[in-house]
């Protein structure tokens, strides 16, 4: 009896994910970006979990790894794809696109699309086990649900935002599937040799969190990007 509740542990905590992911979706539409922005991190709690759940207890499966990318493309693609969707109802369009305006808002959801090619090559790809090539997509969603969150008010006054957050949603999504290295935050030893990028992350982090707030997630991811691509083009 307590292995078979054993077994289904992992199972379970990424079924919450899942859920959370339903929920972050469902503030996005109706248009709460905190809320949504809050169940896209709890989201990404159980996801942390799940794994280290599983690997703990030995109980490791097929159907879990299915699971997990089933429920990281609904908190990490369609919810904050649903928040962009949301945010292209709020802007201003040109008066030349006036007609199309309820439909330009549709295109967000190609980010859940890449979202979950970005997942499933991640399952396939044996090269991601101390790295990552490519965006990961929790940290494609914490960057559109700090960035929209936080600065929605002041992104909706801009004359063309749409533009803007259209030509990001198109870089995102292209980032998710990219061959460019991403560091991973793991530690085999804590010197600084080795470690320099790591460190001036994770120290440039504090003030940035300090100064902008929830933004500055989202300005973290961007410079996340930034520092891997640099340092992957200085090796």
């Amino acid at each position: 009896m307590a292995n078979c509740i054993t077994r289904h542990i992992p199972n379970t905590i990424t079924c919450c994910n899942l859920i959370s992911g339903c929920i972050a979706t469902v503030f996005a539409l109706g248009g709460n970006m905190k809320m949504a922005l809050l169940w896209i991190v709890i989201g990404a709690v159980f996801d942390f979990f799940d794994g280290m759940t599983a690997r703990l207890l030995h109980v490791s499966s097929p159907i879990g790894k299915e699971l997990d990318s089933l429920a990281d493309d609904v908190t990490f693609g369609v919810a904050p794809a649903a928040m962009v969707f949301t945010l292209l109802h709020w802007v201003s369009y040109p008066a030349f696109l006036e007609p199309v305006s309820h439909i330009i808002p549709y295109f967000a959801f190609v980010m859940a699309a890449f979202a979950a090619l970005r997942l499933a090559k991640f399952n396939l790809d044996e090269r991601q086990s101390v790295s990552f090539i490519g965006l990961p997509t929790p940290a494609n969603a914490l960057f559109w649900g700090a960035l929209i969150a936080g600065s929605y008010p002041m992104i909706i006054n801009q004359k063309y935002a749409f533009a803007v957050i259209l030509a990001m949603v198109c870089l995102s999504s292209w980032l998710m599937v990219s061959e460019i290295p991403m560091f991973a935050l793991k530690f085999k030893q804590w010197g600084w040799r080795g470690n320099e990028v790591k460190y001036i992350f994770v120290l440039s982090c504090i003030p940035l969190l300090v100064f902008f707030g929830i933004t500055g997630i989202a300005i973290i991811i961007a410079w996340y990007v930034i520092l891997s691509a640099f340092t992957a083009r200085a090796k």
